[in-house]
C-alpha cells in the first residue's frame, strides 16, 4: 500500500497503453523497459495531431504555425514543472549519449591541462565515453571503481579520488546493471565542497520516478524520454548561472540564445510537441488516484512517484527473492528493494549456462528480454563477466504486473542443469 492507502491501479495504468491491447505487443510479458519504454495514447494522440494539423515550421504568425511553436514551449514548460526546473534549463535534444557529447565539448573550456575529471565504471557508456575523451584536452581522467564483490559504487572511494584539481564529476544515479540508486544529493554536496561540477546520469532512474533536480543540487542531470514513456528524446538539465558561462555549440547569431546554445539544430518538433502527452498521462494517473487540485505539478509527480515506487517494490520484490535463492544464478546487486534503493532493474547470470542460451529459452516462454552488457561493459568487465555475452536483464516498470512475474520466476523454474 501506498500513503494514505491508496495504491496504484493496475488495471487503469495498463488501459492507458496501446501496446498492451495490439495483437503483436500483448503476447510478450515486456521485461525490456530498461532499453524503452510503451508510450500512453496521451503521446501518441499528440504526436498524430501534430503531424497532421501543425507539420510546419513553428513559431510564425498564421495559426498552424503559431500552434506548433506554442506546443513545443508548453511541453518544455510542463517537463521543466516536473522535475522542478526552469523552461531555460531545459534541453531536449537527439539523445542522452548526444546531450552528453555537446556538453562536453562545452566544459572543456572549463578546464586547464592536469585538471582532474573523474567518472566511474557503474556507468553506461553515454555517461562515461563523453568524459573520459577530455583526456585529448589535457585532463587527468580518475576512475571511481565499484567494489567487485557488490558492485556498488563506495564513498569512501570518492573521497579518496577528490582533489583540488577536480573539476568535473560524472555519476550514474541508477546503475542500469546493478540498479543500485546512488545518493546522489549526498555526492553534489561532497563535490561542491572542492568547487567541481557534478553531472548526474538519471536515465535508469526517471523511469522509476521523475527526480527533483533542485533537492539534488545537481549541476547537470540527464535521462532518456524514450524511457520514460515518450518518443526517442534526450533531456538535459543545467543550472542557469552555469549554462549561461558556456560556450555556444549552435549557430553563431544563436550566441547568448541558452538553452538553444546547447542543442545544435534545435529539437526535433514533432517529438517535443508530444511530450505534452506524457505529462497529461502522469496529470490522470494523479487525479485517477487522488481528489486535490490545489497543489503544483511537482507536488502531483511526487504523489504519484510514490505510488510508482511502491507498486514496483511489490512485484519486484518476489523476483528478486527467487533469483537470490538459487544457487546456479547470480544476482547483480541488492537482493531486496527496501526505500527505493534500487530500482527494478535486475541482471542476472547462470553458472552452466551464457546469458544468450537464457535469453533465448526466456523468449520462448513469451519473456521479452534479452542478453548483452548494455552499454555498460566496464561495469561487467570489473565483476568478471564476459562483456559480449553480458548478463540477461529482466526490467520493470510501474506498467508490468504480477502475473508478468509469475511468469517469469514460472519460466526461470524450467531452467535447471
Amino acid at each position: 500500500m501506498s500513503i494514505n492507502n491508496v495504491s496504484l491501479d493496475i488495471d487503469y495504468v495498463r488501459a492507458q497503453f496501446p501496446a498492451f491491447s495490439d495483437p503483436l505487443s500483448a503476447k510478450w510479458s515486456f521485461f525490456e523497459n530498461a532499453g524503452g519504454s510503451y508510450v500512453p495514447h496521451n503521446v501518441i494522440d499528440h504526436l498524430n495531431h501534430f503531424m497532421t494539423s501543425t507539420k510546419v515550421q513553428p513559431y510564425a504568425e498564421f495559426d498552424i504555425s503559431a500552434m506548433a511553436g506554442n506546443n513545443m514551449d508548453k511541453a518544455t514548460k510542463l517537463f521543466a514543472e516536473m522535475i522542478n526546473a526552469s523552461n531555460d534549463e531545459i534541453i531536449i535534444g537527439a539523445s542522452t549519449t548526444m546531450n552528453m557529447y555537446v556538453l562536453s565539448n562545452a566544459m572543456k573550456h572549463f578546464l586547464k591541462p592536469g585538471d582532474e575529471v573523474i567518472v566511474t565504471n557503474q556507468d553506461h557508456e553515454a555517461n562515461v565515453g563523453a568524459w573520459r575523451r577530455l583526456k585529448e584536452h589535457g585532463a587527468v581522467i580518475k576512475e571511481w571503481k565499484i567494489n567487485s564483490e557488490n558492485a556498488e559504487l563506495e564513498i569512501e572511494e570518492l573521497k579518496r579520488l577528490l582533489s583540488d584539481r577536480t573539476k568535473i564529476v560524472a555519476v550514474t544515479h541508477c546503475s542500469n546493471i546493478v540498479g543500485s540508486v546512488n545518493d546522489l544529493k549526498s555526492i553534489a554536496k561532497m563535490v561542491h565542497e572542492y568547487d567541481a561540477y557534478i553531472i548526474g546520469d538519471g536515465v535508469s532512474y526517471a523511469p522509476h520516478g521523475f527526480p527533483d533536480v533542485k533537492h539534488l543540487d545537481v549541476d547537470f542531470y540527464a535521462f532518456s524520454l524514450y524511457k520514460t514513456y515518450g518518443p526517442h528524446l534526450g533531456l538535459l538539465y543545467g543550472k542557469k548561472e552555469i549554462l549561461d558561462q558556456l560556450p555556444n555549440q549552435n549557430h553563431e547569431f544563436l550566441d547568448g540564445d541558452v538553452p538553444y546554445t546547447l542543442n545544435p539544430g534545435g529539437p526535433n518538433h514533432e517529438e517535443l510537441s508530444c511530450l505534452i502527452g506524457v505529462y497529461e498521462y502522469f496529470d490522470n494517473l494523479y487525479h485517477h488516484h487522488y481528489k486535490n487540485n490545489r497543489i503544483s505539478v511537482r507536488e502531483k509527480i511526487e504523489k504519484v512517484n510514490d505510488l510508482i515506487s511502491k507498486h514496483e517494490e511489490e512485484i519486484a520484490n518476489p523476483l528478486l527473492a527467487y533469483i537470490e535463492s538459487r544457487d546456479d544464478i547470480r544476482l547483480i546487486g541488492k537482493n531486496k528493494i527496501t526505500n527505493k534503493n534500487r530500482a527494478p532493474t535486475i541482471a542476472f547470470t547462470f553458472n552452466q549456462k551464457s546469458s544468450k542460451f537464457i535469453s533465448s529459452e526466456l523468449v520462448k516462454n513469451g519473456i521479452a528480454t534479452r542478453n548483452d552488457n548494455f552499454y555498460a561493459w566496464r561495469c561487467l568487465k570489473a565483476l568478471g563477466i564476459d562483456t559480449e555475452d553480458g548478463v540477461v536483464r529482466t526490467s520493470m516498470v510501474h506498467y508490468n504486473t504480477q502475473e508478468d512475474i509469475d511468469k517469469l520466476i514460472n519460466a526461470l523454474k524450467t531452467l535447471t542443469f
